[in-house]
């Protein structure tokens, strides 16, 4: 009987042990494509933070606007100055879950990550579809989304309204391995 309630015991600590785990990611990756007939416009950020709360889905991310890379200086610099005003806002942020994150395994799978998106000091709720893959070396999230400026409060000259698209594709690609304290 005493051996019933140590193994009873030790499957308990274990759940909540593994209950409490999180993974993160301090070089995620998100870009963002705008295409027209005069100019093509994309930026790459590589060192995007992320973390998952394994027990219940539960993910954060935050980007630091400076840290989009452009070809060109002077993109970056309308970017950062004149429509994200990254002194201003500096981070975009998403907070939510993985919905019937525990359905996930390790073979690859469609999944929707629903939360609040904040950009540009603008928050609005969102759904994204992404591929997840989950095993205990990784969380692995993948996906795309479109981003409307307008719905954000970002403003687009007249002067250059032709040169960028109102909708702003977003790819992101995050790896996630276990934190360990």
């Amino acid at each position: 009987m005493k051996t019933i309630y140590t193994i009873l015991i030790y499957i308990l600590l274990t759940n909540v042990t593994n209950a409490q785990e999180r993974y993160l990611t301090k070089n995620g990756s998100v870009t963002f494509f705008s295409s027209t007939p005069i100019e093509d416009i994309k930026a790459d950020n590589n060192q995007v933070l992320s973390i998952i709360d394994a027990s219940s889905g539960k993910m954060a991310i935050s980007i630091l606007m400076k840290s989009f890379m452009f070809k060109k200086a002077l993109m970056q610099e309308h970017f950062n100055e004149n429509y994200v005003e990254s002194d201003k806002y500096p981070k975009a942020t998403f907070k939510g879950e993985i919905i019937k994150f525990e359905d996930i395994s390790d073979v690859k799978s469609k999944a929707q990550v629903k939360g609040i998106l904040t950009i540009h000091g603008v928050s609005k709720e969102t759904t994204i579809d992404a591929n997840v893959e989950r095993t205990n070396e990784a969380i692995d999230v993948v996906g795309d989304f479109i981003v409307n400026l307008a719905d954000f409060g970002i403003k687009i000259p007249a002067v250059v309204a032709k040169n960028i698209q109102e909708n702003i594709k977003v790819n992101f690609n995050f790896t996630h391995k276990p934190f360990k304290k």
